[in-house]
């Protein structure tokens, strides 16, 4: 589900995390300061910039823009960083919860956050569903999907399970494709080089990822 997320190796890295723009459904939301809990963490754990970027193959110039809130990382990336870290992947995503369970409304979801692709084209905007649990392994999430003409692939640690509630979604997961339409869904390790967006125009679905 998560584009552009290849280790090291791919020279595309460091554009990822560039910014999109905020959808007209995001406004009187602020963006969550996921930047501001990676510096938090970073800070706390005494561990500098350039050992951040030896753990993770992002440049400084990177990181300290994630931090700064000047660029939004895409997911995947936040999986990377959360190991780096040391630190659950749903702490970056919507912070600790102080809860043993969680009932979202509707109208009560939480901030939207936003990624793109190396070209800085926007891929999708996303919602936490349940920030307010404690210690949780997984991450529930409404995403909005654009299309991705690049095909941009993903790998990283966990696995992810998706369900199309709207729209028809390409899904790319090693050399197999499939389009799936509302109702349909798929299940895959995210270690598996995968790809998830929308055929034309814009897709949603949820999203439910396990950090590993």
């Amino acid at each position: 589900m998560i584009q552009n997320e290849n280790s090291k190796e791919s020279g595309k890295d460091r554009y990822e995390v560039l910014t999109g723009d905020i959808p007209d459904q995001a406004q009187g939301f602020d963006v969550e300061a996921i930047g501001d809990r990676i510096r938090g963490i970073r800070e706390e754990k005494g561990i500098s910039h350039e050992e951040m970027a030896g753990l993770t193959g992002f440049d400084v110039e990177t990181l300290a823009k994630i931090e700064a809130n000047d660029i939004q990382p895409q997911l995947g990336t936040l999986v990377k960083l959360s190991k780096a870290l040391d630190s659950a992947f749903s702490r970056l995503v919507s912070g600790v919860g102080s809860r043993v369970y969680s009932v979202t409304r509707n109208h009560e979801r939480k901030p939207i956050s936003r990624s793109t692709s190396a070209a800085g084209r926007k891929l999708y905007t996303y919602q936490s569903l349940a920030p307010e649990v404690r210690g949780r392994h997984m991450e529930a999430l409404i995403v909005d999907l654009e299309e991705n003409p690049d095909q941009e692939t993903s790998v990283h640690e966990g696995e992810e399970f998706i369900f199309v509630l709207e729209g028809t979604v390409v899904v790319k997961i090693d050399k197999d494709v499939f389009e799936l339409e509302p109702g349909d869904s798929v299940y895959y390790l995210s270690t598996t080089s995968h790809m998830v967006a929308a055929k034309k125009d814009t897709a949603r679905i949820l999203a439910v990822l396990y950090e590993g």
